[in-house]
């Protein structure tokens, strides 16, 4: 009788043993699972808010696309792109510009004075900046990726 007990006991500490082998297995694979899944949306959100803020900037400038509206220029100490038009005789200017790891949006009368703090935060990005190569030529860069912007040649983008 004693033997037949412990020939069970034996018989539940291996089960016991091999489900906490399966179940510490089961958690390794999903930690393991987690970290990767969690390693693939970082990078991919890294590029998204790169490309986004690209394009937010192509479309804004594409609805410019006269020679002379857009300018490379400085806002307050940063560089910024800006967006000369006139509405019913008045003379406003948009700036867009990064200003503490965002990008920012000031629509206003050319002729009023602003701070950088005053626009609207439009998306999160770490590196933007804006140069005016040649020929009025504008070139935005955006964390290694590049947007050329041409008036009047058709706005396009290039990513290098």
């Amino acid at each position: 009788m004693k033997r037949a007990i412990r020939g069970r006991s034996i018989d539940t500490i291996f089960v016991l043993i091999v489900f906490s082998i399966f179940a510490f297995s089961v958690l390794m694979v999903l930690m393991l699972g987690a970290s990767i899944y969690r390693n693939i949306n970082d990078i991919s959100r890294e590029g998204q808010y790169e490309h986004t803020a690209l394009s937010y900037i192509w479309t804004r400038a594409k609805n410019f696309d006269e020679a002379g509206s857009l300018k490379v220029g400085d806002f307050d100490g940063i560089p910024a792109l800006f967006i000369d038009e006139t509405l019913g005789g008045t003379e406003f200017r948009t700036a867009i510009y990064n200003h503490d790891g965002w990008l920012f949006e000031l629509f206003s009368e050319t002729a009023l004075e602003f701070r950088p703090e005053d626009g609207v935060r439009v998306l999160s990005v770490d590196d933007l900046s804006f140069r005016e190569i040649e020929n009025g030529i504008i070139e935005v860069t955006a964390g290694g990726k590049k947007l050329m912007l041409s008036p009047r040649s058709g706005l396009g983008i290039s990513v290098r």
